[in-house]
């Protein structure tokens, strides 16, 4: 019997500020023991994901170039991600935004400035009430 993963371990982190990803991607790994391959904006982890094959996707919503909803949606087009959960990272947080957000596939939201310290915990939580 294969026992399901108590948390995702490999994590694409899809980024545009450098200091926000140097510190949530500290705390992912060193802090909550996640595997994490950052990209800085949409086109390379299109390019990437498949081939780092991630648990989980964490995704900016504001970026240049693809912003993170046109970059779900061309992960959601390979099909080894059709299914990968997503989560947004924003301060678009308004309950329309969030709703909308979840209307387009995402798991959930969190709220930017977030709590690095509370980053996986709040993954976690989120991977443990999705779909299955």
């Amino acid at each position: 019997m294969v026992r399901p993963r108590a948390h995702p371990r490999p994590i694409l982190y899809v980024e545009d500020d450098p200091d926000v990803q140097a510190i949530a991607r500290l705390a992912l790994e060193n802090v909550a023991g996640f595997t994490v391959h950052v990209c800085s904006s949409g086109e390379p982890a299109v390019r990437d994901a498949a081939a780092f094959a991630p648990d989980l996707v964490l995704l900016d919503v504001m970026m240049p170039g693809m912003d993170g909803p046109s970059t779900l949606a061309a992960l959601r087009t390979q099909p080894p991600l059709a299914n990968t959960p997503v989560v947004f990272m924003t301060a678009k947080v308004q309950p329309s935004e969030v709703s909308q957000f979840r209307s387009l596939g995402a798991l959930d939201v969190i709220a930017k400035p977030c709590d690095p310290m509370s980053l996986g915990t709040q993954l976690r939580a989120i991977w443990e009430t999705r779909p299955r």
